[in-house]
């Protein structure tokens, strides 16, 4: 039992884990009101507004600095952790969702033409856009600051 209340203690990850699951159900409740229908992937998928990449990681950094200060190695691991995982959300990431859209348009073309059969579509929504990620830090920064202030 130690173990776990060292964990639900633990600021930095009570604060990552609540800029996630924040920016998950927010995509969700935005995908259900846009498309009228519930998806349960949603609630854990990547892509969509808000970045819940870019909400945990600004909420671990916010988090980290106000626990620990912002001049200690802690903060400028979470730092540059935070700045790579919003880089890659917009970057990599988003060319990969792309990418997966012309793909899969290319394989139902193939079917409808007889020339293969599809098992499976690949994910489209893996990446963000600029706002996307923009959306995510700012709820991510909000939510390490409640924490920190509110929680601990």
């Amino acid at each position: 039992m130690p173990f776990l209340t060292e964990i639900v203690s633990n600021t930095v990850l009570v604060a990552a884990f609540f800029g996630w699951l924040t920016a998950q159900v927010i995509k969700t409740i935005l995908y259900v009101i846009v498309n009228k229908e519930f998806n349960v992937e949603r609630l854990t998928g990547d892509g969509g507004m808000p970045s819940s990449h870019s909400s945990t990681v600004m909420a671990t950094l916010i988090a980290t600095g106000m626990t620990y200060g912002v001049a200690g190695f802690q903060f400028a691991i979470a730092f540059v952790v935070a700045v790579i995982v919003m880089h890659d959300a917009m970057g990599v990431r988003r060319e990969t969702g792309k990418q997966a859209i012309v793909i899969n348009d290319m394989m139902e073309l193939f079917q409808e033409m007889g020339k293969m059969t599809v098992e499976e579509s690949l994910k489209e929504f893996v990446g963000h856009t600029p706002l996307q990620v923009l959306m995510g830090a700012i709820l991510g920064s909000g939510i390490g600051f409640a924490v920190c202030t509110f929680l601990f």
